[in-house]
């Protein structure tokens, strides 16, 4: 069987390019991966999406997204593929089952994971006051003391959106001196509101209370000295990976290794394959830009397959 439509991710920009493609009568095939619903499974409460008057979890929006996919007919496949093979159509997909699957295109929303420190209490901690993204986050965190995690730009715009927020921001560095350009460093360092602790990581997040952020050991980088400091949100900004293993050395990427789309289009560098939200968005990242990237696709994914009949 040849499907009309592959689509690899199952985040808003995934499940929006399935409603969308269902709708046009395409029965397209979803695969979830290894995380079904991205990364916006691991945020607590979404305040800033349109059309939710009341916060709802991360997981909860994904749940509705789904259903609204499979409501039109998508094939919702809980697996993930491990290869991909583009040079020819129909294209082959094929799952960590070995099963593989044929499509006349593919829209690729494979999403892009944060960078973490990778310590235990982090992960035990994420959306309780361990997060990645201010942006989607920083609400909450309002007459709290913050830390994030990084030196170069994002870093340095996380913490400057946070002081927003927060009463103070703190950002941990490892290195005495910052790699965001010269603009965002005098930003941050002119800004009342923040504070820098140089030659410093994290070796250990606390939940004292209600397993929630309270506090962190820092470690000195040059003189190996541990000390506390009390602390009601971690918020890490040490950079994202683009989930593009599955395509590696077959379509083009920037130098980050973000999939390039033509200006103003899904379209990638192979005909027939689209790419849609954070796999190939290093800007903004949020999951109404993701959802919007998986309609366009969806639209020239459907209007593609039409030129080749």
């Amino acid at each position: 069987m040849i499907h009309k439509v592959a689509i690899i991710g199952a985040g808003p920009a995934g499940y929006t390019a399935a409603i969308y493609t269902a709708r046009a009568t395409l029965s397209p095939i979803l695969f979830e991966g290894t995380q079904p619903g991205g990364q916006l499974t691991i945020t607590t409460d979404i305040e800033n999406y349109p059309g939710y008057p009341e916060p709802l979890s991360g997981s909860e929006m994904m749940g509705y997204f789904k259903q609204q996919s499979e409501r039109f007919g998508t094939e919702v496949i809980g697996d993930t593929i491990v290869k991909a093979d583009l040079s020819k159509r129909p294209f082959t997909l094929t799952d960590s089952m070995g099963t593989e699957y044929l499509t006349e295109s593919v829209i690729i929303a494979s999403g892009a994971s944060a960078r973490w420190m990778d310590i235990e209490s982090e992960t035990a901690l994420r959306g309780r006051g361990v997060s990645a993204c201010a942006t989607c986050d920083g609400f909450f965190f309002r007459g709290k003391e913050v830390m994030v995690i990084g030196g170069g730009d994002t870093a340095m715009e996380e913490a400057i959106f946070l002081t927003r927020f927060a009463t103070k921001v703190v950002v941990v560095h490892r290195r005495d001196s910052l790699r965001a350009s010269k603009i965002m460093q005098k930003r941050a360092l002119e800004n009342p509101k923040i504070e820098f602790e140089w030659n410093s990581v994290i070796d250990e997040i606390h939940d004292v209370t209600a397993g929630k952020v309270t506090g962190v050991t820092l470690r000195n980088t040059v003189t190996g000295e541990l000390r506390q400091r009390d602390i009601g949100g971690v918020f890490l900004a040490i950079g994202h990976k683009p989930n593009t293993e599955v395509i590696a050395g077959q379509l083009e990427l920037n130098p980050e290794g973000y999939i390039v789309t033509r200006p103003g289009s899904s379209y990638t560098s192979i005909p027939g394959v689209f790419a849609a939200g954070d796999v190939q968005d290093h800007v903004y990242r949020q999951a109404i830009t993701a959802a919007g990237s998986g309609c366009m696709a969806a639209i020239d994914a459907e209007r593609w397959l039409m030129e080749q009949s």
